[in-house]
């Protein structure tokens, strides 16, 4: 074996750079081993036409942990995120141009006035969703910098599960019916308690099939609305924004504040195996025939990616290899950037305005979303999908030429998988043109207005990322892969089942999103586990 380190990271996505950045501040001689020729895994920026570049898969900021942007000192390095003036715009039927359209946020006032163009009912009644959504999302963020309780770990588990358990058995009773609700519930089931108007329901419920492949009407898929919404931008809780540069400058950053302090980052070097010998993980052997040894190896690659790809199921145990096999991903996500020589014009609101810099959701109802998903079931992919644009060139001039535009086009449904056989390869270009479509259907001259264009299909997504069934989360955020069973159950602190394999990817907790939280939770256990500082409940 080549150069030993006190730990070696598997990609250098945010959250391996987190948790490089952690461990290589305590003292420890850290190496990140990334298979592209770029830092920052899915938060990337790349020049995809003369002239214009824009974040290749995730492609807003929400979700990243204060306290990590603080430790990283990332602001001072460059790191901006300027705000959405609004939060979301939602035309409303596309062959109708009068049927309008509905924008949300820019504050309580503004939302309540643009509900009331659909039901004053719905006006009156947002406080109080706001409210209950708040307070079970700071119960989110509270537990999103902790580790979960490891089950089997005797007093430990019960002192860690005792202690995380203070926050909830603090709500008052309404407010935890309000946890069961978000966590167990449908969207639309929860939304309905609520809300009467379809326009006010699909603007809240676009959330909940973000990168899930599923319907509004799925159980559970309440809780991925909640997750989208327990972040901040600039102090404010809930907001989101664009980082100026792209999401590439974010990890960008993070790779000069890691080499600062003395990470190895070495690209073009992906990992064939991982290397196991008496029970412990003791490197890695690259592709291209290297060892490396480490005294510890951090995976920041999915579960599925690890342990059925870059591990052999002998080292593992038995049971732990048939759960895995059960570990649901796979988001049904098709993404795609379009260079434009001019901003969309919609039939609803033609003008150049707010509703430019906000997220354009074209799913007008909750129906609209569950036919989409269906219709990917059926058939591989939905012939009318669900679409979120965002046209960050419109605060970031840096991205296009004068004049002209980038967008995202976040689209779902598409089958991690399609049937009979078929090959995503041969229907990449078909689905790209259902969605330029779509578009074209809301803003008539969008199709024309394209001068270039990228797609990632869900195989593009894996091919490109490493991201297995193209799924953004690493897993399905779905109950029975939560928190202390995320990836699985009494593997849900960190530790993989082998002694000195850890985990700090989106497949552990807090789940998916550029939080840097799996990160920083991971490098707190790997600390903990060498004794340069003992647990709080000692």
């Amino acid at each position: 074996m080549t150069k030993a380190y006190d730990a070696l990271i598997i990609g250098a996505g945010h959250n391996g750079l987190v948790c490089a950045f952690y461990l290589a501040k305590a003292g420890l001689k850290v190496c990140i081993v990334e298979a592209r020729d770029v830092v920052g895994g899915a938060a990337v920026t790349e020049e995809f036409a003369p002239g214009f570049r824009n974040s290749v898969a995730s492609y807003t900021v929400s979700l990243l942990q204060p306290k990590v942007i603080a430790d990283m000192k990332l602001a001072g390095h460059g790191y901006r995120v300027i705000e959405r003036p609004i939060s979301n715009f939602l035309p409303q039927d596309a062959n109708d141009s009068g049927a309008g359209y509905l924008k949300l946020g820019g504050g309580l006032d503004r939302t309540q006035a643009e509900f009331r163009k659909f039901s004053a009912r719905d006006a009156e009644t947002l406080p109080g969703y706001y409210d209950a959504l708040e307070n079970v999302a700071e119960l989110l963020r509270d537990l999103a910098l902790r580790v979960p309780p490891n089950v089997g770990e005797g007093l430990r588990t019960l002192v860690d599960g005792a202690r995380q358990g203070r926050r909830f058995a603090g709500l008052s009773l309404e407010q935890q019916r309000d946890v069961l609700d978000l966590f167990t519930k449908s969207a639309r089931t929860m939304l309905d308690s609520w809300f009467e108007s379809e326009a006010v329901k699909a603007a809240f419920g676009f959330d909940a099939v973000v990168g899930n492949y599923a319907s509004p009407d799925t159980p559970g898929s309440a809780y991925v609305l909640l997750h989208h919404v327990f972040g901040e931008v600039n102090g404010k809780k809930g907001a989101w924004g664009h980082s100026v540069g792209g999401m590439g400058r974010i990890t960008e950053i993070m790779a000069k504040v890691c080499r600062d302090h003395g990470v190895d980052i070495r690209l073009e070097s992906p990992v064939a195996k991982v290397l196991v010998d008496g029970g412990k993980a003791v490197g890695v052997k690259l592709a291209g025939g290297e060892e490396i040894a480490a005294a510890r190896v951090i995976a920041n690659v999915g579960p599925k990616l690890l342990y059925e790809r870059l591990m052999d199921a002998s080292d593992l145990p038995a049971d732990f290899v048939r759960r895995i096999k059960g570990f649901k991903a796979g988001s049904g996500t098709f993404r795609m950037n379009v260079a434009l020589s001019e901003l969309p014009k919609f039939s609803c609101l033609p003008e150049p305005g707010e509703h430019h810099q906000s997220g354009i959701i074209l799913a007008p109802t909750l129906d609209y979303m569950d036919r989409a998903f269906l219709d990917a079931k059926a058939h591989g992919w939905s012939k009318a999908p669900i679409v979120e644009m965002l046209i960050p060139s419109t605060v970031d001039d840096s991205l296009a030429p004068a004049g002209a535009h980038v967008a995202s086009l976040f689209c779902q449904q598409f089958a991690p998988e399609l049937p009979d056989g078929r090959d995503w390869d041969d229907e990449e270009e078909a689905a790209a043109d259902c969605i330029i479509d779509t578009v074209e259907k809301y803003a008539p001259g969008f199709r024309a207005s394209i001068i270039a264009q990228t797609r990632l299909s869900p195989k593009g997504l894996e091919r490109k990322f490493g991201l297995v069934g193209g799924d953004i989360m690493h897993g399905n955020m779905s109950l029975d892969q939560l928190w202390a069973a995320r990836p699985v159950l009494g593997n849900g602190g960190y530790r993989g089942p082998v002694k000195g394999l850890y985990m700090c990817g989106a497949g552990t907790h807090p789940g998916g999103g550029v939080t840097g939280a799996p990160g920083h939770n991971a490098a707190q256990v790997i600390l903990r586990d060498r004794g340069l500082f003992a647990p709080r409940w000692r």
